[in-house]
């Protein structure tokens, strides 16, 4: 039965390794192949998130001493990513960096039409 267990957990770990691996390296190819600013803080900031937990996961999985570490990673990598993101795009919106192929700008400030 250890044995057992002890090989399901290796098997948690790999496939959370490579499953973490899959999603960091579609965030590098992200951050590579998007062409602003807007887009790479997207692919870098979601899809690397779901990475870094995986690999949390799977080291936690592989060493059980270290739940109690991993889970306040996972929670601190969750509760930071994203807000992190959005106001390092909030402040490229602010600085004017251009934004490529945009369909519509929620940010830009109203204009009243002079036309009645």
């Amino acid at each position: 039965m250890v044995i057992f267990m002890e090989t399901f957990l290796q098997l948690i770990a790999i496939t959370a390794v490579v499953i973490g691996t899959f999603f960091s390296v579609v965030g590098v190819l992200g951050f590579i192949r998007l062409p602003d600013a807007y887009t790479r803080l997207h692919a870098t900031g979601m899809v690397s998130i779901f990475g870094v937990v995986l690999l949390l996961i799977a080291s936690a999985t592989w060493t059980p001493v270290s739940w109690g570490h991993a889970l306040v990673l996972i929670l601190f990598v969750l509760a930071a990513g994203p807000p992190t993101a959005h106001a390092i795009a909030s402040a490229a919106h602010r600085i004017g960096l251009p934004r490529k192929m945009a369909l519509r700008d929620d940010l830009a400030p109203k204009v009243k039409s002079t036309l009645k």
